[in-house]
């Protein structure tokens, strides 16, 4: 049976590896509404372990929608394909903000599925994003 039990320690490394940032949305801990959650790449259920390489800073939203997901469905080509996964490819190439920096815009077949699945653009993230623009720390 996979351990399940994230140490102080592990968790520690995985705030500070994030910079105190959903790995997802890119929000704030330091400003979030919700609670901030260490989260399961693969989840536990389809095989994932308890690990540093596994896990992942996420606000409760992403972390909420992204359940046990894998895959998602890809707007453009209409098919299922692999979400982004946070070890094994680069933010920045599969993701990139809009024009006005309040939505984070899909570049990639799993950026897109992603952006969808996750719900990367809820309307209380984007009026955070819109204030900490405001204040000079958006974008990250």
């Amino acid at each position: 049976m996979p351990r399940r039990y994230i140490t102080v320690d592990e968790q520690h490394q995985v705030i500070a590896r994030a910079n105190r940032r959903c790995e997802y949305c890119k929000s704030a801990m330091d400003y979030a509404a919700q609670s901030f959650v260490m989260e399961h790449i693969i989840p536990i259920a389809a095989g994932g372990e308890t690990s540093l390489d596994n896990l992942a800073l996420a606000c409760g939203g992403c972390n909420g929608h992204k359940h046990i997901k894998l895959t998602g469905l890809d707007s453009v080509s209409q098919t299922q394909v692999s979400l982004f996964h946070l070890r094994r490819q680069t933010w920045d190439e599969h993701f990139a903000w809009g024009a006005d920096f309040l939505q984070v815009v899909g570049l990639t077949a799993a950026g897109r599925a992603t952006v969808n699945a996750l719900s990367l653009n809820r309307p209380g993230i984007v009026n955070m994003r819109r204030l900490l623009l405001l204040a000079g720390l958006h974008p990250p």
